[in-house]
């Protein structure tokens, strides 16, 4: 039997279901869009970002090379927050994390006019790292909502293992979903950005509110 299959037959933990993995993983494809034709950087891609000051840096064009710095170092705090937030809230962290990220979010939208370019890039970046370092799993097996090489290589091995009949193709199937969304995600933000660019960031907002019904909905029914 598969990891995905072992972890399938137990208890998901409700920031660990499908539908939560899908919902971030449109966010995050979409936000990495909206950043990198607002701003020209990447949310999400701290790689494509260190490449990117790296090839610039190495042909002496600093000023172009430091414009990635900003989104490194905020997606680096944002780190640090959510890890923070993970020993000081316990179970409640996915739910207070998205809920920043919505505050986050519709503060950049409404002030996008008026902020510096430089206030929205950190933001958002903020915004990404601390959506990949609170949901970190999918039905139990490590995944990412924020970018998709490792969601790929988890598909492919996926196919692999019930080709050579170790589990079914479920777990591939659900990191192939999480690819294809991310796409998706990022054509919408691509396309909402350049239409509607003034309420482009209600769209991730939604999906992260969705995200947070989600994840308090049954604490609640549990209560009753």
């Amino acid at each position: 039997m598969s990891t995905m299959d072992i972890a399938t037959a137990s208890s998901t933990h409700r920031d660990e279901t499908v539908p939560i993995a899908l919902l971030l993983a449109l966010a995050g494809g979409y936000l990495d869009a909206y950043t990198w034709i607002v701003h020209g950087v990447m949310a999400n891609a701290q790689t494509a970002n260190l490449v990117l000051l790296w090839v610039y840096g190495s042909i002496g064009d600093w000023a172009r090379a430091l414009h990635f710095v900003p989104p490194i170092l905020a997606f680096a705090v944002g780190i640090l927050v959510a890890a923070w937030l993970r020993r000081a809230t316990g179970d409640r962290a996915s739910a207070i994390s998205t809920l920043i990220e919505i505050a986050l979010l519709v503060a950049i939208a409404i002030l996008h006019n008026r902020l510096p370019d430089l206030a929205g890039t950190l933001g958002i970046s903020f915004v990404a790292a601390m959506q990949s370092a609170v949901f970190t799993r999918v039905e139990g097996v490590v995944y990412s909502s924020v970018m998709i090489t490792g969601n790929m290589r988890q598909a492919i091995e996926g196919v692999f293992a019930a080709i050579a009949g170790d589990g079914s193709l479920r777990r591939s199937g659900v990191f192939t979903a999480l690819c294809v969304t991310f796409g998706l995600g990022a054509a919408v933000g691509a396309f909402a950005t350049k239409q509607i660019p003034n309420l482009a960031l209600g769209i991730p907002v939604i999906a992260l509110l969705i995200v947070l019904l989600c994840c308090e909905v049954p604490r609640s029914e549990a209560r009753i």
